[in-house]
C-alpha cells in the first residue's frame, strides 16, 4: 500500500509515487507559525493538512519524525531589510518584553490549533532556542563562497549561487528577470545584489531581540531558522517539506538555496503546499476587516460571523477541499459544514452502538458491493495526494447504509459479519483517526439529554403532546434533535 501512496511535489509540478530515502521512515519539516499575533484561519489550514498527512502515514505504518518549527525571533516587517520586526512592534505595543511576547503567543497558538484535534509534532524547535546553529550555518555558507559579510550584516550571494545551481526552481522565478525588475531600495547599498537576502541582520541598539555573533551584535534573517533546524533534527537531506502556498516563495525558495550553499545537497525530496483560504472571495488581511482568529470564529465574535462555528466544524470545512484546491471562508460554507459534520458525528454514534446479529437474513449483494466501492474509495483517494474531499463523500455513502441499519430499514444480518466489520472498522478508523474529526459533545451534557428522552417518552404514552413539543424544543435549543421511531426514541446532533 505505501508504494501506492502518490504526493504532489510542488517543485516538479507533478504527482509522484512516495517514497522514502530510508524504508519505513519518514522525515517531515513544516513551517511553523510566527507567533506574534493570535492564530488565525490561515494558520489552520496547513496545521490541518500536515496533521492530515502525519496521520496517514501512521496509518501506514511510516517511523515519523515531524517537525514543525515555532518562530519566535523578531523578523522584518516582510522579506524586505528594512523596518520594524513584528515581536519587537508587539512588544512596544503591549508594553512588555518580546520574549514573553513570543511566550504568551505560543500558548495562545497552542490552545486554539490543538481545539483542531491537530495532534501535536515529534519536535517542535523554536528559533531562540537555535542561535547557535543559524551562527554555524551562516559561517558555513561564508566559508563555502557563497555568503558575504558587510558592516555586521551577512548575505546571501544569489549571483555566485547561480553561477553553480538555480535560484527560482520551487517556484519557476528566474533570477534575470527578477534582478531586471527590482528596483534599488534605501538601506540596501551594502548589499552587491538586491535580491541578496539576509542570513544575519547588524542590530541597531533600540533593536530588543539580539545575540552575539562572528559578525558582532546581531539576530538571524527570516529563512536561515528552517535551514538549521531542519538539519540539526533530520539531516540535511529528508523526505518532505512543507507549509503554505505563501511561503514558497521566497521562504523556501531560500531554503534550497541555503541547503546548497551549505549542506552541498537540497533539503528535501518533496515540497508540498496547502493552497490558501479567502474570505467571501477576497484575500484575509486586517485592512479589508475581515482578518478572522480562531478564537473569533470559537466564540462567533467577529462582524463577519452569523454564528459561533466549533472547532470541529472549521475542520470538517477545511477537509472539504483537496489541500491544493483554494478553499472560501463564508457562513454559508461554514453551516454546510456544520451539517456535514453532524451527519457524521450521527452516524458514527450509531454505528459504534451495533451488535452484528444474524437472523437468517439473504445476504444483500447490492449494499455490500457499495461497501467494498467505498472502502476502496477511501483508500484510493487518500493515496492520490490526500482526496480527504473524495474521501467525506464515501464516508457519506456508507452513512447511508448505516442510517438503514439504524432506522430498521436494513436488517444488519443482510450484511455478512465479515462486511459489516469491514464498514464498521473503514469508517471508525477515516473518520476518527485520520480525518482526525472527534464528537464534540460534553459528557455531562448527556444525563441532561438522556433525562429529556425519558421525559419525552413519558409524556408521549400518556399522550402530553404539549410536553413533547416543549421537550422537543427543549433540546433543539442545543441542536439536538428527537429521533422517534418505531422501535426506539433517540436523539441526534440537528443536520
Amino acid at each position: 500500500m505505501q508504494q501506492d501512496l502518490r504526493v504532489y511535489n510542488t517543485k516538479t509540478r507533478k504527482k509522484e509515487v512516495f517514497n522514502p530515502i530510508t524504508e519505513g521512515k519518514v522525515g517531515m519539516y513544516v513551517c511553523g507559525p510566527t507567533v506574534y499575533g493570535d492564530a488565525h484561519l490561515g494558520h489552520a489550514r496547513p496545521a490541518i493538512t500536515f496533521d492530515i498527512l502525519y496521520r496517514y502515514f501512521k496509518y501506514l505504518k511510516f517511523d515519523v519524525c515531524y517537525v514543525r518549527n515555532i518562530t519566535d525571533v523578531g523578523h522584518l516587517v516582510g522579506d524586505a531589510d528594512e523596518g520594524e520586526d513584528k515581536i519587537a512592534k508587539k512588544a512596544r505595543e503591549e508594553k512588555i518584553d518580546p520574549f514573553e511576547i513570543a511566550k504568551q503567543y505560543t500558548e495562545r497558538y497552542h490552545r486554539d490549533i490543538y481545539a483542531l484535534n491537530v495532534l501535536p509534532p515529534d519536535v517542535e524547535p523554536r528559533a531562540t532556542q537555535h542561535i547557535q546553529e543559524q551562527i554555524e550555518a551562516t559561517q558555513q555558507m561564508i566559508d563555502n563562497g557563497f555568503a558575504y559579510e558587510v558592516n555586521g550584516s551577512v548575505y546571501f550571494d544569489l549571483e555566485k549561487y547561480n553561477e553553480k545551481y538555480n535560484y527560482g526552481e520551487l517556484s519557476g522565478r528566474i533570477l534575470d528577470e527578477m534582478q531586471n525588475n527590482t528596483r534599488e531600495l534605501d538601506g540596501q547599498s551594502d548589499k552587491k545584489n538586491p535580491l541578496d537576502f539576509a542570513l544575519w541582520k547588524f542590530a541597531e541598539p533600540e533593536h530588543l531581540m539580539k545575540w552575539d555573533s562572528p559578525w558582532g551584535i546581531g539576530y538571524p534573517g527570516w529563512h536561515l531558522e528552517c535551514t538549521a533546524m531542519s538539519t540539526k533534527y533530520l539531516g540535511k537531506h529528508f523526505d518532505i517539506h512543507g507549509g503554505g502556498l505563501d511561503l514558497m516563495f521566497p521562504h523556501h525558495e531560500c531554503e534550497i538555496a541555503q541547503g546548497n550553499a551549505c549542506n552541498h545537497e537540497e533539503p528535501a525530496n518533496y515540497w508540498m503546499h496547502n493552497n490558501m483560504i479567502t474570505i467571501n472571495g477576497q484575500k484575509m488581511g486586517k485592512s479589508l476587516g475581515n482578518f478572522i482568529t480562531l478564537e473569533e470564529i470559537y466564540n462567533g465574535d467577529h462582524k463577519l460571523l452569523e454564528n459561533k462555528y466549533s472547532p470541529m466544524t472549521v475542520r470538517f470545512f477545511i477537509l472539504q477541499a483537496q489541500y491544493r484546491s483554494t478553499l472560501d471562508f463564508s457562513n454559508d460554507a461554514l453551516g454546510a459544514a456544520k451539517k456535514g459534520f453532524n451527519k457524521l458525528m450521527n452516524a458514527l454514534r450509531a454505528l459504534e452502538g451495533f451488535e452484528y446479529i444474524h437472523n437468517g437474513e439473504e445476504t444483500n449483494e447490492k449494499q455490500e458491493k457499495v461497501i467494498d466501492s467505498a472502502v476502496n474509495g477511501c483508500l484510493r483517494a487518500m493515496n492520490d495526494d490526500m482526496n480527504t474531499a473524495v474521501v467525506i463523500s464515501h464516508l457519506f455513502k456508507l452513512t447511508k447504509i448505516i442510517n438503514q441499519i439504524n432506522m430498521n430499514t436494513l436488517p444488519i444480518g443482510a450484511l455478512s459479519a465479515e462486511k459489516f466489520e469491514l464498514m464498521k472498522t473503514t469508517f471508525i478508523t477515516f473518520t476518527k483517526d485520520i480525518l482526525g474529526l472527534k464528537d464534540e459533545m460534553p459528557t455531562d451534557l448527556l444525563p441532561s439529554i438522556y433525562n429529556a428522552l425519558e421525559r419525552y417518552k413519558t409524556a408521549k404514552e400518556v399522550k402530553d403532546y404539549d410536553s413533547v413539543d416543549a421537550i422537543r424544543a427543549e433540546l433543539k435549543e442545543i441542536s439536538i434533535v428527537v429521533k422517534d421511531m418505531k422501535h426506539k426514541i433517540d436523539w441526534a446532533y440537528e443536520e
